[in-house]
């Protein structure tokens, strides 16, 4: 599912469309592995006999609950978090059943940072903080894909939507120009 063109403005337009890094799904790629390993060796030892059949359907339910648990929903939940980054805000989109989402002007945001651990310096990933005026403050997306080159795109975007503000701010009708 991609993201929704409809949530833009008239002379909005994108300039990043990100998901979480590929690193979110190491887990549910190595669970796919294990699981399927563990099935089939299960599989492989069923006794012979009339338990057969009832142990046959156990295990195949074990392994799909356990399957739809640690690999499809974490790959349902990176596909459907998208962080886009405009020319007018932020737009933060998360959920498979429940919808989550926010939207940051970027005239509202205070301060943008980020945090490369290790591993995320080793990956290109990392968490970005978006700190931004109102009751909800901050705004942590974790294991975004090269944070800190989406933290200095941000702070530009930032640089022009203010530069942009400041201009439509000078020469309306009836305000001089002179700020008195």
């Amino acid at each position: 599912m991609g993201f929704p063109e409809s949530l833009m403005t008239k002379d909005e337009d994108v300039q990043a469309h990100l998901h979480p890094h590929w690193i979110t799904l190491v887990a549910a790629t190595f669970w796919l592995v294990v699981i399927s390993a563990a099935t089939g060796a299960a599989i492989a030892f069923l006794p012979d006999g009339k338990a057969q059949g009832p142990l046959l359907i156990a295990v195949l339910v074990i392994a799909f609950v356990l399957l739809c648990w640690l690999t499809l929903k974490p790959w349902l939940i990176w596909r459907t978090s998208h962080y886009v980054f405009t020319n007018e805000r932020v737009l933060i989109r998360r959920g498979i059943l429940r919808h989550t989402g926010r939207d940051i002007a970027l005239g509202r945001i205070n301060d943008v940072g980020f945090v490369l651990t290790l591993l995320d310096r080793m990956v290109g990933a990392g968490t970005l903080t978006i700190e931004s005026a109102g009751e909800l403050g901050q705004e942590r997306l974790v294991n975004v894909p090269h944070a800190e080159k989406v933290q200095q795109l941000l702070n530009h975007l930032i640089d022009e939507d203010s530069n942009a503000r400041a201009q439509r701010g000078r020469g309306y009708p009836g305000r001089p120009l002179d700020g008195t």
